[in-house]
């Protein structure tokens, strides 16, 4: 089942082009990591994908009205920002918020979904804590568990994992990854290509304005597109355990 379809899809600032000619399609079931180097239009793709940003061509997103968008798609920014002094429950119910009338109080449903995400970014001893006062990794999982308690078709994070530690980083890449297989797509760019090896079903490369590569991680992740588009070297290998993904010096 298709989630997400863009065709002809690009994206500009002003006069610069960001993104054209952007063919994709992510469907239920999917961990995608959109990955690419620094300013290749990673952030630029997800946005306009969700009408945030100007974009031409087609995105099925975009036909949507924005409460019907706000209920089938989730998303979740790089910049991580606790502007009210809530506690941390009350952050991860604001998730619910496109599933609300207005003035509707919470439902049982409301409330068993803020506490799946509680518990998927193990927040379960912080919910009676001031957001603003957490460390800025336990801000992060709290935002994190905002985006998880929406629960919607498609979840869509900006380097979900910058700032968290090693743990953390794979319980959150999991917590996609259990979404993917209950059924839902997410898609989620990554700089940390060990993490996206290891954990994505996919990986689509943005680069020089379009999608340089698109495919298992096995396949994606060759000598040649990590010279030539990362510039660098690594070691790459299906193991028992998984996939492994080191990188190992930078081309010259």
């Amino acid at each position: 089942m298709s989630i997400l379809t863009l065709t002809g899809f690009g994206v500009k600032r002003g006069v610069c082009e960001i993104l054209r000619g952007v063919n994709l399609s992510v469907t239920a079931g999917e961990l995608v990591g959109v990955i690419g180097p620094n300013g290749a239009g990673k952030t630029s793709l997800m946005r306009g994908a969700l009408g945030l940003i100007d974009s031409v061509g087609a995105c099925s997103l975009l036909d949507m009205t924005p409460q019907a968008r706000a209920q089938f798609a989730t998303w979740m920014p790089q910049a991580r920002e606790i502007a009210w002094p809530v506690d941390v429950h009350r952050l991860v119910m604001l998730g619910r918020t496109p599933h609300l009338g207005t003035g509707q109080r919470a439902t049982a449903d409301d409330h068993a979904a803020v506490e799946r995400a509680i518990q998927r970014m193990d927040l379960d001893g912080f919910r009676t804590r001031d957001a603003t006062r957490l460390s800025g990794g336990e801000q992060a999982r709290a935002l994190i568990a905002r985006a998880l308690a929406q629960e919607t078709p498609l979840l869509m994070a900006d380097e979900p994992t910058a700032g968290l530690d090693p743990a953390h980083q794979i319980a959150t890449m999991r917590a996609f990854r259990s979404l993917a297989d209950e059924g839902r797509c997410v898609l989620v760019s990554l700089h940390d290509l060990g993490l996206a090896a290891r954990h994505c079903t996919r990986l689509v490369v943005i680069d020089k304005g379009g999608v340089a590569a698109d495919g298992p991680p096995l396949d994606v992740l060759s000598a040649e597109l990590l010279r030539d588009t990362f510039g660098i070297t690594a070691f790459l290998q299906q193991t028992d355990n998984g996939v492994v993904f080191q990188p190992m010096d930078v081309v010259g």
